[in-house]
């Protein structure tokens, strides 16, 4: 049994980042239930195929319908009228223009949980501006401390914004209300804003601390965390690939230099200065000295080394081989799902461990549409209904 059987979401959703909450949830037990798009053109046999792989809708099920068709419109309302959560991705405006706005549920089911994920927010003076992950990165001053000093900002892929972000906070937005809803009987509206979650993101962080106490600006490449110095780096080894040492502790700092035979290194330990300023020349030439000794070893060599060591230290993965990990393995961060037309569709695990009631990868993500059918079925409508709403375009 899952910690959220008995809880019915609605998702309408065309990016992944808005998909992601619903997975999550579907995954715990929920029911969840995307409303597509009618698709203009049959989808190719390459394009069902990789559908089948779409990590953020594996649990699902998929009802195609036209949202701008008026018998789309009834139909999405009585789904609406007892389901128990609505995600919509769409900027703002839009689920209003399709009558499926919150105002218009709320006043059919008062105990929905209705979740908005909109780049700016449902107000504000950006609140219709189109934008993505590195645009709101950018804005909230994410982006200019990523990467090495003198270069551009490095782009780290749409982690951040999008699914740390958006869709982590939606989850817990949706989970907080439905814990509220146990206790009022009533439903809300959670208003996730991509801009607003990459800035709570930021607000963690030990350099920003550093610029609300002291007024001290962090710039890209500075800092402690920013890789410049030696405790806090990425080095090369002989097989020309690389290793992380993260020893931000003295101690651990400590244990990595008595480890590689400097124990003289260890006076480079973290110190309270370093929040914002970058490695002066002597920290820079200990950086750079280490890197010569980690080049006298390959890198999984170093790696069982200095985990014997007590060292945090990390290797640098290539995608194939983080696949191969024991640990992950392990975790189950790696599964397979039996599909009924592509065999075994490999996926990512669930990474909430949940020790009585834990989540699971049950099916593979759904074709669009996939139980459109059945689902009419369950809402009372019979054959000859379902065949006329295919023929006008309502379904697929």
């Amino acid at each position: 049994m899952g910690v959220l059987d008995g809880i019915s979401v609605l998702e309408l959703a065309r990016v992944a980042p808005a998909e992601l909450p619903g997975m999550m949830f579907a995954d715990m037990g929920a029911d969840v239930l995307k409303i597509e798009t009618p698709e203009a053109e049959a989808p190719t046999p390459d394009a069902l195929r990789r559908a089948a792989f779409a990590y953020v809708n594996r649990n699902k099920r998929s009802l195609a319908l036209n949202l701008k068709a008026p018998e789309g419109q009834a139909l999405f309302k009585r789904l609406a009228a007892t389901a128990d959560v609505i995600v919509e991705g769409f900027r703002p405006g839009v689920m209003k223009r399709l009558g499926a706005d919150y105002e218009t549920v709320r006043a059919l089911n008062p105990r929905i949980v209705y979740c908005s994920l909109s780049g700016f927010g449902q107000n504000g003076p950006y609140r219709d501006y189109p934008a993505h992950d590195m645009n709101y990165l950018s804005l909230a001053g994410v982006l200019t401390l990523i990467g090495e000093a003198g270069r551009k900002p490095a782009i780290p892929l749409n982690l951040v914004a999008d699914y740390a972000g958006a869709s982590l906070h939606g989850a817990l937005g949706i989970a907080l209300a439905l814990f509220a809803r146990e206790r009022t009987g009533r439903g809300q509206h959670v208003d996730i804003s991509y801009l607003d979650t990459t800035l709570s993101l930021l607000a963690a962080t030990p350099n920003m601390r550093f610029f609300f106490s002291d007024g001290v600006a962090p710039n890209r490449g500075e800092g402690f965390l920013g890789g410049s110095y030696p405790y806090y780096a990425i080095y090369e080894t002989r097989d020309n690939k690389l290793l992380t040492i993260g020893c931000t502790e003295p101690w651990l700092w400590e244990n990595f230099c008595k480890a590689i035979e400097r124990p003289d290194f260890a006076r480079f330990a973290r110190k309270p200065d370093q929040f914002v300023r970058a490695a002066n020349p002597e920290e820079a030439a200990a950086r750079d000295a280490i890197e010569a000794v980690i080049r006298t070893r390959d890198r999984d060599d170093w790696y069982e080394f200095l985990v014997k060591h007590d060292v945090c230290v990390g290797k640098v993965y290539e995608i194939e081989e983080m696949v191969r990990d024991p640990q992950i393995a392990h975790r189950g961060m790696i599964v397979d799902v039996e599909h009924p037309t592509h065999g075994r569709v490999r996926q990512f695990g669930v990474a909430i461990k949940l020790s009585e009631t834990p989540g699971t990868v049950r099916t593979a993500a759904p074709l669009a549409g996939e139980h459109t059918e059945a689902i009419l079925k369950d809402l009372g409508l019979g054959a000859d209904e379902i065949a006329g709403m295919r023929q006008r375009k309502v379904i697929e």
